[in-house]
């Protein structure tokens, strides 16, 4: 089946010109077309170029979207997120308005201990049931692939709970669903006096099993102070290497103890978090491949320091934006206010944010081959929104602007 989108005002392809990522002055380089026509067939871009000038055999059937009034881009990619859970968290909210600190509220028994008591008391259909809702409101948003860790278990029947529905919903939703195992989320109560115990549990029990179900396509560690030091990090992630399972990391977010050092070591597919990166640390991630993942909602919702985004990029850096959707540090998954955040707080130009959004998202997972961008040959998820110009998506902020969503080839109604 064919699909042509025809008259495009303007195509933002973020082209990745055979490359896995932008970085540096690249991420400027959106690929922009002015007024042009997108064929797609059989779920994959087939032709791209200027209006009128379509080469090749238009089927008689083939349906014809006119999009004289749009801007299209790819789809977004949602390269952080702790989507399913249960409970919510607005008591903590209220907290830190009157000016308890992350670690102050979940001192008092608040924080990831208290959504993974709800979670764990939820069954797999409420959890699946919560998250589907969630993920039809982020499609409208224009994500249309998402990453979901687990990480509100913390022993090993919730967290496998918690993987088999993230994996059942990637079966049964229009969203493309990348798995994550992270039981390493934090120390769970029953581990308290002896967390290297939990450790081990990880290691010896959980990561096996997971390995031999291929429920998880990546392993992330909270590699932090008063959560996984870096010596258990690494015993974790080079364990869940050993399975094949590649490895990712929370790091540097409230202190600097070597967890992005740790992740240029073993060649992470990304570090994420950045907020108290230093230039030794920035220095050794050049070195790699790595994608640096910012979370620009965590710093605007728990109100304190930024990831340096411009230092980061200068230094040629490959970096991605993603929302850490959760109910602690973040309740939103809007990428368009992700990227208006990235834009006025941690100096980032547009082009640079919409390219973090969809391409270098898209190699935080691992997937920039096939998605992430407009180019023959990979997947046909793009969204047109009704904008005079692509800089309104992140100008415009706390609007949805969305008009279409063609995901995989298919136009979708909500």
């Amino acid at each position: 089946m064919q699909l042509l989108i025809k008259n495009i005002r303007q195509l933002v392809t973020v082209k990745s010109n055979g490359r896995p990522f932008r970085r540096g002055s690249d991420m400027r380089d959106l690929g922009i077309i002015e007024h042009a026509d997108v064929l797609i067939e059989d779920g994959l871009f087939r032709w791209i170029g200027a209006s009128g000038t379509l080469t090749g055999t238009l089927d008689e059937d083939a349906d014809i979207l006119d999009a004289s009034e749009y801007v299209a881009l790819p789809g977004f990619v949602d390269a952080h997120t702790h989507l399913l859970f249960a409970g919510s968290r607005e008591k903590e909210f209220a907290m830190r308005v009157e000016g308890k600190s992350y670690q102050e509220i979940a001192d008092a028994g608040g924080g990831i201990i208290s959504t993974v008591t709800a979670t764990r008391s939820a069954s797999k259909k409420e959890l699946k049931k919560i998250a589907s809702k969630r993920l039809d409101e982020m499609m409208k948003l224009g994500t249309t692939t998402v990453e979901i860790k687990s990480g509100y278990g913390l022993d090993a029947d919730s967290e496998i709970k918690m993987l088999e529905a993230i994996n059942e919903l990637s079966e049964e939703h229009f969203m493309t669903i990348v798995p994550t195992f992270l039981g390493a989320h934090a120390i769970p109560n029953e581990y308290k006096s002896n967390p290297q115990a939990y450790v081990e549990t990880i290691c010896e029990r959980m990561l096996p099993y997971i390995a031999k179900r291929k429920l998880a396509r990546f392993c992330d560690v909270f590699c932090e102070t008063g959560y996984f030091t870096v010596e258990q990090s690494r015993q974790i992630l080079q364990k869940a290497e050993s399975f094949g399972i590649q490895s990712k990391l929370h790091a540097d977010q409230f202190s600097q103890i070597g967890a992005s050092r740790l992740g240029a070591e073993l060649k992470s597919v990304s570090v994420d978090h950045l907020e108290q990166i230093d230039e030794g640390a920035i220095t050794g991630l050049k070195q790699t491949d790595c994608v640096a993942v910012v979370l620009p909602g965590v710093s605007f919702f728990l109100h304190y320091g930024y990831p340096p985004a411009r230092k980061i990029i200068d230094a040629g850096i490959p970096l991605a934006i993603a929302s850490n959707f959760n109910p602690g540090s973040c309740m939103s998954f809007s990428m368009p206010m992700m990227m208006t955040i990235a834009c006025t707080q941690m100096n980032m130009t547009p082009e640079e944010a919409i390219t973090a959004s969809t391409l270098n998202a898209a190699a935080a997972l691992k997937m920039s081959d096939t998605i992430g961008s407009i180019e023959i040959g990979k997947q046909a998820d793009i969204v047109l929104y009704d904008v005079p110009h692509y800089r309104h998506i992140p100008y415009f902020f706390g609007s949805n602007q969305v008009a279409k969503i063609i995901k995989k080839g298919t136009l979708l109604e909500f």
